[in-house]
């Protein structure tokens, strides 16, 4: 049997569309449909029902995902197991949030340049809901997820650090100068610029603040980390970040910490997808990922003068 029908299979069980595994696979849908139907026929079952609402699994489909997924996996092993000697090469898609894409993986990729110089890495820079549909769609090889726990179906993560949040605001700013702490009920008169819901650590200090008695604070969120932390600079409030994306902007005094409530550790897991076999490339990108997040922000940041800032990610949208 061609493998090929299986991933296409896989595919469309995955996307319920014949439009959405084309797309997916980069094939026309026509061969999509031609494919699905040869398989049909091979096995001598009908594998979807063709709806108005979408291409959903039969009950013989449903059985036998999990088989194809196995055979595809021993495939993927085999040709693994056929070119392991040899430089590493190929090209990596890693999914993460804004924050890691600006403040982490650049260095990681600089790394990588040294180590690996034939794998070429993309970014492409999404939430959580986006990162575990691409991980499941086989669109990016391994995530960064900002969670405190991620149980996804079909998606596998370890926890490889936990990173330290800061309250910022202006230098300016009368909260600046206090001696003492802030408290909470302080904290939820101010007005507050966050990342857009869905940022764990945002989403955090919203219900932190929301849950504060007789308080109303004032939040705006935007799709951008730049744009939030541009006007909490700008003096117009507050807002929460990991110290790493924000240690220069400490360092040179474009922004100062506020002395608050204590406050946690946001989580940093590398998903991949359950089944999915890595590449050699996928390995060594996973490595350097976990090796970056085990050293000190500020070992990080000498490491990146270091090997000097010429890499540039590919940043796909």
């Amino acid at each position: 049997m061609d493998t090929r029908l299986l991933q296409t299979f896989a595919a469309l069980a995955r996307t319920e569309s014949f439009t959405g595994a084309a797309a997916e696979l980069r094939l026309a849908q026509s061969t999509v449909t031609v494919q699905i139907k040869a398989l049909e026929k091979a096995l001598g079952t009908r594998l979807f029902d063709r709806l108005a609402r979408g291409a959903l699994l039969t009950e013989a489909g449903r059985r036998l995902l999990d088989v194809a997924e196995e055979v595809l996996e021993a495939e993927s092993r085999l040709f693994a197991a056929a070119t392991e000697d040899g430089p590493v090469s190929g090209t990596v898609v890693v999914g993460a949030g804004e924050t890691q894409c600006s403040a982490h993986l650049p260095g990681v990729i600089a790394a990588l340049r040294g180590l690996h110089p034939e794998v070429e890495v993309h970014l492409e820079p999404c939430g959580t809901t986006s990162a575990v549909e691409g991980l499941r769609a086989g669109r990016l090889d391994c995530a960064l997820l900002l969670e405190e726990q991620v149980d996804f179906p079909g998606v596998t993560a370890e926890r490889i650090a936990g990173q330290p949040l800061v309250l910022l605001c202006a230098p300016g700013h009368p909260l600046a100068a206090r001696e003492g702490p802030v408290t909470w009920h302080e904290l939820a008169r101010e007005n507050f610029f966050l990342h857009e819901q869905g940022c764990s650590y945002s989403d955090w200090l919203a219900e932190r603040l929301q849950a504060v008695a007789g308080a109303r604070p004032r939040l705006t969120r935007f799709g951008s980390i730049e744009a939030a932390r541009s006007c909490v600079a700008a003096g117009l409030g507050l807002t929460i970040l990991p110290r790493a994306n924000v240690i220069e902007a400490l360092r040179d005094g474009r922004l100062t910490a506020v002395r608050g409530p204590s406050l946690p550790d946001v989580s940093v897991h590398l998903a991949r997808h359950r089944r999915r076999l890595p590449s050699r490339a996928a390995r060594a990108v996973a490595s350097q990922v976990v090796q970056h997040f085990q050293q000190e922000p500020e070992d990080r940041a000498a490491a990146a003068t270091k090997e000097g800032h010429g890499a540039r990610p590919r940043v796909t949208a």
